[in-house]
């Protein structure tokens, strides 16, 4: 049975959104496909339909999450006030609590180095990423804007990684806090 082609561009797109908040959540090799369906409303069957594979997905999702994270910053106003809300969003412990609906390089960093297929699409996301911080925020120098929005996203990344890692949640807000007045 054959379904209208908007029918269609919605599974297809209730697809992507569920299986990227669940990669974000649990990693690539932490979601199986069943799995992503059936939080979809949808039986394992027709999944074919849509991706050829689930690397496919992946990479799919993996553009979907990026696209999305590429705004957040960019909704900042262009001024150090704008620059502390983005340093302090990224570091607040909603977002270190809530994976599925974060930033795709902090939740999916490692998952991608053993996913080569991923690779292209995640390093154009993270080019772009310094490509919008650097010209979006003032930074200390202006001929060095570059050099310090791949020093502030690391140490965020990093910071956002460590804070989740660890069973310690005054240490996991520590590392959130203290990360943050470095940056300042």
């Amino acid at each position: 049975m054959r379904y209208p082609a908007a029918e269609t561009a919605e599974k297809h797109a209730r697809i992507v959104e569920h299986a990227a908040r669940l990669f974000r959540e649990r990693g690539f090799a932490g979601v199986s496909v069943g799995e992503i369906m059936k939080e979809t409303g949808l039986t394992h069957g027709p999944f074919y339909n849509h991706f050829a594979s689930k690397e496919a997905l992946m990479i799919e999702s993996l553009r979907h999450c990026a696209d999305e994270a590429a705004q957040v910053a960019t909704r900042q106003t262009p001024d150090a006030a704008g620059k502390h809300a983005y340093l302090a969003s990224y570091l607040h412990p909603a977002h270190r609590d809530a994976p599925g609906a974060g930033c795709p390089i902090g939740a999916l960093a490692s998952d991608v180095g053993r996913e080569p297929g991923l690779r292209g699409v995640f390093t154009e996301h993270l080019r772009g990423t310094y490509e919008r911080l650097a010209a979006h925020f003032p930074w200390s120098s202006r001929r060095n804007a570059r050099r310090d929005a791949i020093a502030a996203l690391s140490a965020l990344v990093g910071a956002l990684v460590l804070s989740r890692a660890v069973d310690d949640e005054a240490l996991s807000d520590e590392i959130l806090e203290q990360t943050l007045a470095a940056l300042e």
